[in-house]
């Protein structure tokens, strides 16, 4: 593997694609790790930069994307209001989400 020039990575977890490059810092979908620990995603679809692109269909062979966990964090608080009119029928609840808070390390590349 080599590690260089690559500029930035389209990872999928969580059912979301991400857009990050070499120490982003970004949320996602909690995963099961502790702070301080390392996580990789071999679910890379795409890796650009120096002007060059690669696609993947539907992953690029031998990429991956290495990040530390920083946290375990809870989303905002979100409302959910339904009210039928008229009818008496009001119900409240509510969500908070469960994220992880990843700093990007590196991205890696086979080299061909």
């Amino acid at each position: 593997m080599m590690f260089g020039p690559v500029m930035y990575a389209v990872v999928k977890t969580g059912g979301k694609q991400y857009r990050v490059a070499a120490n982003d810092v970004i949320q996602v979908e909690r995963l099961d790790a502790d702070a301080g620990d390392e996580v990789t995603f071999d679910d890379v679809l795409m890796v650009g930069g120096d002007g060059t692109v690669t696609v993947g269909s539907p992953r690029v062979d031998g990429a991956a994307v290495k990040a530390e966990v920083l946290e375990q964090a809870k989303g905002p608080k979100l409302v959910i209001f339904k009210k039928r009119r008229r009818k008496n029928s009001r119900r409240k609840t509510g969500h908070r989400q469960q994220l992880t808070v990843l700093r990007i390390k590196d991205i890696a590349v086979a080299s061909a």
